[in-house]
C-alpha cells in the first residue's frame, strides 16, 4: 500500500503542478470534474448499459399502465407492485458497479484532502502566554499488544518547535499526549520512541512553510492507508498504532475549506461534469 501511495503521491504532483497556476480553487474543481466524466466513462463499460435502459422502458411502460387503468384498483396495485419491483432492480443495476468505482474514487479524494484541506501550524512568540490546550497537541496511540510499553515512550521535539506540556501517558488506554507550540517557520519532523523497540516519525510543518501535503494523521491500518496516503504507514507489527496532531483548515476563498470543504466540492464538481457528459458519452444511468 505504501509504493501504490507513493506512485499515486508522484503521479498527482504532476499532474497538479500546472493546474495550480490557476489557484487551488479552480484546480480543485477541475480535477474533481475530470474525474467525475472518466468515472462516468468506466461506469458504461462496466455496468449492463442495455439492462438499464431495458429497466427503464419498463417502469416508464408500468407508469402508462397505471395512467391508462386509472379506475381498475386492481391493475394499478398490480402495475404500481412492478413499478416498486423495476426499481429496486434499476437502483442495483447503478449501485453495483460504483463498488469498484469507490476504490479510485477514495484515492483521488484522499490526494485532495492532503493537499488542500490543511494548513501549516501557526507561529505563536516566544513571550506569548498560553492556557492549557491552545498549543496542538500530539496524540500517540500504541497497538493493543505495547499498550504496557506506553510508560517507556519519549517524544524528541526538533528546534523550531517547543513542547509546552510534559508527555503525558494513560498506559490503561495504551495512548499519550504532549502539548508543543511552533516557534520558526518550516518542516519538521517529531521522533517518538519507545526505547530498544521501535522508533518512528511524524512530519509537522509550520508557518511559512510550503510543503506539497499535509497530513494529521500517521497510521497503521489499512484504512489509514488508504485515507491518508501522505506519509508511510506503519509497518505490520509496529508498536504503533496512530501519532496525530491538528492541522488548522485551509481557507479556499470562495469555497469551503478543510477535509469536509474539499469532499463537498468534489462530489458535487465531479456530479455537475458528469452529469454533463451523460448525453455525449451516451451513458444510461
Amino acid at each position: 500500500m505504501n509504493a501504490l501511495n507513493g506512485a499515486a503521491t508522484a503521479a498527482f504532483d504532476a499532474l497538479l503542478w500546472p493546474l495550480e497556476r490557476l489557484g487551488v480553487a479552480w484546480s480543485l474543481i477541475l480535477v474533481s470534474g475530470v474525474f467525475g466524466v472518466l468515472a462516468l466513462f468506466l461506469f458504461k463499460h462496466v455496468s449492463a448499459q442495455r439492462r438499464i435502459r431495458a429497466t427503464k422502458d419498463r417502469i416508464k411502460g408500468h407508469l402508462i399502465e397505471i395512467r391508462i387503468w386509472q379506475d381498475d384498483l386492481a391493475i394499478v396495485a398490480k402495475a404500481t407492485g412492478k413499478v416498486l419491483l423495476r426499481n429496486a432492480q434499476y437502483l442495483g443495476l447503478n449501485l453495483l458497479p460504483f463498488v469498484p468505482l469507490s476504490i479510485p474514487f477514495v484515492f483521488v479524494l484522499a490526494q485532495l484532502v492532503v493537499r488542500y484541506a490543511y494548513q501549516p501550524l501557526r507561529l505563536v512568540e516566544p513571550q506569548t502566554e498560553l492556557l492549557a490546550g491552545e498549543g496542538t497537541t500530539l496524540e500517540i496511540v500504541l497497538a493493543e499488544a505495547s499498550a504496557a510499553r506506553t510508560q517507556d515512550l519519549r517524544v524528541n521535539v526538533p528546534a523550531g518547535l517547543e513542547a509546552v506540556s510534559p508527555l503525558v501517558r494513560v498506559p490503561s488506554e495504551g495512548r499519550a499526549f504532549q502539548e508543543f507550540v511552533a516557534r520558526q517557520s518550516g518542516e519538521y519532523e517529531l521522533v517518538i520512541e519507545i526505547p530498544g523497540l521501535a522508533s518512528v516519525t511524524k512530519r509537522v510543518a509550520a508557518g511559512d512553510a510550503t510543503p506539497r501535503t499535509l497530513q494529521p494523521l500517521r497510521g497503521s491500518s489499512f484504512l489509514d492507508a488508504w485515507l491518508w496516503p501522505a506519509e508511510p504507514a506503519f509497518e505490520s507489527g509496529s508498536p504503533f498504532a496512530s501519532i496525530s496532531i491538528a492541522y488548522p483548515d485551509r481557507e479556499l476563498g470562495w469555497l469551503p475549506g478543510g477535509a469536509g470543504g474539499i469532499v463537498i466540492t468534489f462530489l458535487l464538481a465531479s456530479m455537475l461534469f458528469g452529469a454533463l457528459a451523460i448525453k455525449p458519452l451516451k451513458v444510461a444511468i
